[in-house]
């Protein structure tokens, strides 16, 4: 696997789909309040989708992926933020004009061309996301552009869509999942780039300036998991992989990185195999029943399909000995690719290939008898699975078409991202047949009073704002991009508004570094709502909490869901001390120091006041125990 990279020598191509949630006051189709509840359903239903054909008579291969895997999906809903429009029992509403507002200013800010009349398209999804087995989406605006440094970045469209339900779990070995349909209907912009990004940090660097003109807006929602980089990403030689599901911008030259290794170990699997001399005849959908070697096996994943009266078969990989063990991506090799492709196509839990053998418990002898069976050479690779035949049939047959494939080389797919920044399979790449019309709902028209009137009400672009932070609020230029580059930066100026005793750079300096340290130390500072965070620095101005303290409040918050500043502090103990609590403290710390202040006079002030600090520490500020202090010495 390669270490070191030339993306431009390769020919590296990305192009990014960013999708934010938007924070309009209702959902796209309906009035019901765009928020998760965490109580228990207070209705559920069940439904079982399956694909249609396009208007062309066409099925989309996405969509037909979905429904072999026949599994039956439960839905759980709350009157608060689902109704019937939902559940597919009503039709939608009109669309909700102040979500496309938001998508029609962004746009605007990326230079693009409203459409003359915006007309909703259905796109099919039977995953069991969408109840009515479609995505609603609609286009907004097309062909525009935004500087990122030097480089200009065509900006291909911007979308307004409907968000998804939520997966809460899957059961029954995979057969039932489960979803709550609180944030189906939420209100997304999608915004994408044209092909023209050549590196994984360019990427990166794209997506955090088109997540800042987001931002801008003032209408997007911040939390976990509401916005998704979706990667489309290709080299010569290669293929076209998207990638969806990018959570953290952090990640995505990671996720960037980590496909191309991929793509280039497959290649070079390709070689490989052509110098051998192997070709599609040769890897051959052969199944070999071998479940009488195990019979007295000893490995307990092999032992429990056993008793359970499942099969084990395997197959021969001409040429693949050595091969199945190849990483593609840290922790991720070729085996695992395959791996995935079987549990998608087959239904099983996995499979076990003869580069990991002897393992699991499997012995030597019991290879070695797999490999006779299906006559294995020592320059073969073989796969087996354990599971009822026909599971196991359909596994085994993915895994030779993906090795025939690699002969060939990549199939176009779509992958989820992970979060160390690896990918794994997730279904074909969807096609052309997956888009149609939708009919329940009229085509709204932008006419040019509605633009002219969005035009005039432009949010305030980056760079003018970086330069007024600073001005303003005095604050240094890190602090300001950092402030612009957060999630709060609407958040910061209402706070520093709304108080008078605590500085802008204290505020800011909370919002970007230590709510970021909270966070790598695993503090679910998603978790805490804005309100809340108005609610703490309104304690520090009041003087009824230590600014020392707000990171300890801040994260007993994060752990106590909709719990008040009040709570917190009586629950950590940080009652602040009064003016006569904290002069019997500095008495009793003066008296036990008189060494140290007969020795060191005015120099003593400095440790006093450490000493002070130290006992008293997000119960007083430093201001007022320095009064003190000052006032006893």
């Amino acid at each position: 696997m390669a270490t070191t990279i030339d993306y431009a020598k390769i020919g590296l191509k990305v192009g990014l789909e960013i999708h934010q949630q938007l924070s309009v006051g209702s959902k796209l189709f309906c009035s019901c309040q765009p928020e998760l509840f965490k109580d228990e359903p207070e209705t559920t239903f069940l439904r079982r989708l399956r694909p249609t054909q396009s208007e062309l008579g066409q099925v989309d291969p996405a969509a037909f992926f979905e429904f072999q895997k026949g599994v039956k999906i439960i839905y759980e809903a709350n009157h608060k933020c689902a109704c019937l429009v939902e559940m597919d029992e009503e039709p939608p509403h009109l669309l909700n004009m102040d979500a496309l507002k938001v998508v029609l200013t962004a746009s605007l800010m990326m230079n693009m061309q409203p459409v003359d009349e915006v007309h909703v398209m259905r796109k099919t999804v039977i995953d069991g996301s969408n109840t009515t087995g479609f995505q609603r989406t609609c286009i907004i605006a097309l062909d525009g552009w935004i500087k990122v440094g030097e480089k200009v970045i065509p900006m291909q469209a911007a979308s307004l869509e409907e968000d998804a339900a939520r997966k809460i779990c899957t059961e029954d070995e995979g057969k039932t999942i489960r979803y709550r349909v609180d944030r189906l209907g939420i209100p997304l912009i999608e915004v994408a780039t044209a092909p023209v990004i050549y590196s994984p940090l360019e990427a990166q660097h794209v997506a955090l300036a088109i997540g800042r003109i987001l931002r801008d807006t003032g209408k997007v929602m911040r939390g976990l998991g509401v916005i998704r980089q979706d990667l489309n990403v290709s080299i010569p030689n290669g293929a076209l992989i998207e990638i969806k599901g990018v959570q953290e911008l952090e990640l995505i030259s990671t996720v960037i990185e980590y496909e191309v290794q991929r793509q280039l170990g497959w290649i070079k699997v390709k070689e490989e195999l052509h110098s051998l001399g192997i070709s599609k005849d040769v890897l051959k959908p052969e199944f070999v029943a071998v479940t009488d070697v195990f019979r007295e096996s000893k490995s307990k994943v092999i032992r429990k399909a056993v008793d359970k009266n499942f099969k084990v078969f395997a197959v021969k990989l001409a040429g693949f000995a050595g091969l199945l063990g190849r990483e593609l991506m840290p922790n991720f090799r070729v085996g695992s690719e395959l791996s995935d492709y079987a549990k998608f196509w087959g239904r099983v839990g996995g499979i076990f290939h003869t580069d990991e053998m002897p393992n699991y418990g499997i012995t030597p002898e019991e290879v070695t008898k797999v490999c006779k069976k299906v006559n294995a050479t020592e320059n073969d690779g073989v796969v087996f699975v354990a599971d009822i035949e026909e599971n196991c049939k359909d596994a085994l047959k993915a895994v030779i078409e993906r090795t025939q494939e690699a002969l060939i080389g990549i199939p176009t797919e779509t992958r989820t991202a992970k979060d160390d920044g690896t990918t794994r399979y997730m279904r074909p790449r969807p096609g052309a047949a997956r888009m149609y019309p939708e009919t329940d709902i009229p085509a709204q028209a932008i006419t040019e009073e509605l633009v002219k009137n969005v035009q005039a009400n432009l949010p305030e672009p980056a760079e003018r704002k970086l330069a007024r932070l600073m001005k303003q609020y005095t604050l240094n230029e890190k602090l300001s991009k950092q402030i612009i580059d957060s999630e709060y930066a609407t958040l910061f100026e209402e706070i520093v508004k709304e108080t008078s005793t605590v500085t802008a750079s204290t505020v800011a300096a909370f919002l970007t570094e230590t709510v970021k340290a909270l966070k790598r130390d695993g503090v679910t500072v998603e978790n805490v709502d804005e309100k809340q965070i108005k609610a703490l620095f309104a304690a520090v101005d009041s003087g009824t909490l230590a600014k020392e303290a707000t990171a300890d409040v801040f994260s007993w918050l994060a752990k106590n869901e909709n719990k008040t500043i009040q709570d917190a502090t009586t629950a950590l103990g940080l009652k602040m001390f009064t003016e006569a609590d904290l002069e019997i403290i500095v008495n009793r710390i003066i008296t036990t120091n008189k060494q140290v202040i007969e020795q060191n006079g005015k120099n003593a002030f400095g440790m006093l006041m450490g000493i002070v600090m130290k006992e008293v520490r997000g119960k007083a500020t430093p201001e007022l125990v320095s009064k003190i202090l000052k006032q006893k010495l």
